[in-house]
């Protein structure tokens, strides 16, 4: 059995940093190629990358700036949260208007994410996305349905 990696951790503050989403997202691939969803799931780490440019360009553009990325991985997840300063819980656009660029980022999240929410802070507000580790054992099972 491979020994597990010790940090499966990570946190990056935002607050003052320029170019953010590119930040973000070379965090995220150096913490994604650490814990081996690359190269093996590289369209999983994908797809995270995506997710992660997605919830930290949201907070750009309705929340002043993000004020943190943490990324969480486990055996069989793996959890990114971004947190920020507004805070008002982002909602999905029902129909975007194709007319226009913009409004289909939380439409991309819950597409890729297996479960995603807000939680409410005393300063604003944490975006956490969950995503099923293709590392993961044949026998981990995600979430069952509820009966």
């Amino acid at each position: 059995m491979e020994p597990r990696p010790l940090d499966r951790r990570r946190s990056l503050l935002l607050t003052g940093m320029t170019d953010v989403v590119t930040r973000c997202r070379d965090f995220t691939r150096d913490a994604l190629t650490d814990w081996k969803w690359m190269p093996s799931a590289r369209d999983d780490a994908e797809d995270v990358l995506l997710l992660v440019s997605e919830v930290v360009a949201n907070a750009c553009l309705h929340a002043g700036g993000p004020h943190t990325l943490l990324l969480e991985c486990t055996d069989d997840r793996l959890r990114v949260e971004v947190t920020d300063g507004n805070p008002v819980a982002p909602t999905p656009r029902s129909r975007p208007d194709p007319a226009r660029p913009g409004g289909y980022g939380l439409l991309i999240v819950e597409r890729i994410a297996r479960r995603w929410g807000t939680l409410p802070l005393v300063d604003g507000k944490c975006v956490w996305a969950e995503i099923d580790s293709p590392l993961r054992s044949p026998d981990v099972r995600g979430p069952q349905p509820v009966s």
